[in-house]
């Protein structure tokens, strides 16, 4: 959390400073789009990891529905990936709008 509020109070100190307004628009965009990303990343990174894990779980306690788990996993990763890739967007929309 220190790392959160240290980069909030270097954009406060930033937005302060004697810098034309579109260089601290760019500042601002920069750092939120930064850490929109960096926060959208966290969710996926944990969905995927519970996800495979319980798929091995389950593989492993009836092998012969190994398959249709697999499947399933694979899914569910894509869909789970699915958010981070609309976290990655948001991050350009904040970056480049």
């Amino acid at each position: 959390m220190s790392v959160l509020a240290t980069i909030a109070a270097e954009a406060v100190e930033l937005a302060q400073s004697e810098l034309p307004a579109a260089d601290q628009k760019g500042i601002a965009g920069a750092a939120g789009a930064g850490m929109a990303y960096g926060l959208a990343a966290i969710g996926p990174g944990i969905g995927i990891g519970y996800l495979v894990g319980q798929a091995v779980q389950a593989m492993a306690r009836q092998p012969e529905s190994a398959g249709t788990v697999r499947t399933n996993m694979f899914l569910g990763i894509a869909f789970t990936e699915a958010l981070a890739l609309i976290g990655f967007v948001v991050f350009i929309l904040l970056k480049f709008a």
